[in-house]
């Protein structure tokens, strides 16, 4: 059982990363979510990303692709385990993609998985990596609903796919890299080059093939024009306040029950008619949704769960483990979820997670993404500000998953305040990893795993 907070001690993590919640006895009030200027706001953060970086100087060919097989030995202590993955070694396929440029650019970009199947991931990338070798970052970003369909289209590749499984989880590795290369050229946090997009610059990095039936290029449009009333004045709420998060702790001292709310999260444990019973049982306890209730492939058996819990009050959520777009699409048209939890690394990268966050604000259902892992805080934290600021512009029954865990193996980590996300400000999709902790974990032959074949 989860439980949600609306307050906490303002803490910086990074160094500090690794901590638990501080507990809070007499918490002190959050600032309110009111106009922009209310006396208590937090202080905008001074700017981090060079004001004076030049996209010219940045500019270059693409000439290699390394790509690094990094595992952190959690099952130890079993963080991050649950009623299906009891054993997780926390692991990412990391990519960095090189450039020519004379500054030496280059793009960070990962998927997370487990530990076992990661070199399974790393061989896709291998093999998709021919359609990247040799470009131009602008010849990319020029057509990249073209190169998107590229690299998830290679007529040999997408039988064992398509767009889903280990291929699709490389595809997001390389297209983050793409993404945080293009942010650092223009010397901007992913957050902000998103935002400062024009509607149809962010289109044309969609690929809208299979779910024109439920959002059409047209009516994303709308969204997005519709989107540019107020956006100003969102994006200076948000570097004042941040985005909300919640923990997956399961309390928090110092709170009474009245002030917390309850997430359920099964964890794809049940059939659909125990979930339900289950649930039923569990209702007198207000819980605000039940997550991963059953199968994440049955979108029909989530729907079923939804309509027998709606009137106890009890929303379904689920997301994580959607393998495309077309799959949330056809959630949201069968009604078969409350909450959508969008996550950075199992979709296609920012381009496919640009579509199903429309395809959200169209359905009206709210985005609170699944984060965690290794680095899915510091990447997911660019798609829910980005959505609060140009699509759905909407704080409402919104939030965003926060752990606090191997955050100080990034160069830059998540900055969490009055338990919001603080907005980055450092150029790029803060998917950079430290050097060092690259060296030490990668497996198999990385310090930490050397000694524990020693031992």
């Amino acid at each position: 059982m989860v439980r949600l907070g609306p307050k906490a001690q303002p803490l910086l993590f990074g160094k500090q990363a690794g901590r638990p919640l501080p507990p809070t006895p007499s918490p002190s009030p959050r600032p309110s979510r009111g106009p922009i200027g209310v006396e208590g706001a937090i202080p905008e953060r001074e700017s981090r990303y060079p004001a004076s970086w030049s996209a010219e100087m940045a500019r270059g060919r693409i000439r290699g692709l390394a790509v690094s097989d990094v595992r952190f030995p959690t099952s130890g202590a079993q963080h991050g385990s649950d009623a299906m993955h009891p054993d997780p070694d926390y692991s990412a396929a990391y990519v960095v993609i090189e450039t020519d440029a004379p500054d030496g650019l280059k793009g960070c970009g990962f998927t997370f998985t487990l530990g076992k199947g990661t070199e399974v991931v790393i061989s896709a990338v291998h093999a998709l990596s021919i359609h990247i070798i040799n470009k131009d970052l602008d010849d990319i970003i020029s057509d990249f609903q073209g190169f998107y369909r590229q690299l998830t289209s290679d007529g040999q590749l997408r039988w064992i796919g398509p767009e889903k499984g280990a291929v699709h989880l490389a595809t997001a590795a390389i297209l983050n890299a793409v993404w945080d290369l293009w942010a650092k050229q223009e010397g901007k946090p992913l957050w902000k080059l998103l935002v400062d997009m024009d509607p149809k610059q962010l289109l044309s990095c969609i690929d809208f093939r299979y779910i024109t039936d439920a959002l059409t290029e047209e009516e994303a449009f709308l969204i997005l024009q519709s989107g540019l009333s107020g956006k100003k004045e969102r994006e200076e709420q948000m570097l004042k306040y941040g985005y909300p998060a919640y923990t997956t702790s399961c309390a928090w001292l110092g709170y009474p029950d009245h002030c917390l709310k309850q997430l359920l999260d099964a964890n794809q444990r049940w059939e659909v008619e125990e979930a339900i019973e289950w649930v039923t049982e569990l209702a007198e306890f207000k819980p605000l949704w039940i997550e991963e209730p059953t199968s994440p492939d049955d979108i029909l058996g989530h729907a079923t769960i939804g309509k027998a819990l709606a009137p106890l009050g009890i929303g379904v959520a689920t997301g994580e483990q959607c393998h495309n777009r077309v799959m949330f699409k056809q959630f949201l048209q069968a009604q078969a979820l409350s909450y959508l939890q969008v996550d950075s690394c199992r979709l296609g990268s920012v381009n496919e997670n640009l579509s199903v966050l429309l395809m959200a604000k169209k359905f009206k259902i709210p985005v609170c993404p699944h984060a965690g892992g290794v680095g899915l805080c510091e990447l997911v934290q660019h798609l829910i500000i980005f959505d609060y600021i140009s699509v759905s512009g909407s704080l409402e029954n919104r939030m965003c998953e926060y752990v606090d865990h191997l955050h100080e193996h990034f160069k830059y980590p998540i900055v969490i305040m009055n338990a919001s996300y603080m907005p980055p400000q450092e150029a790029g999709y803060s998917s950079e990893m430290k050097e060092d902790s690259v060296k030490k974990y990668l497996f198999p032959q990385g310090e930490i795993w050397q000694k524990f074949s020693c031992s």
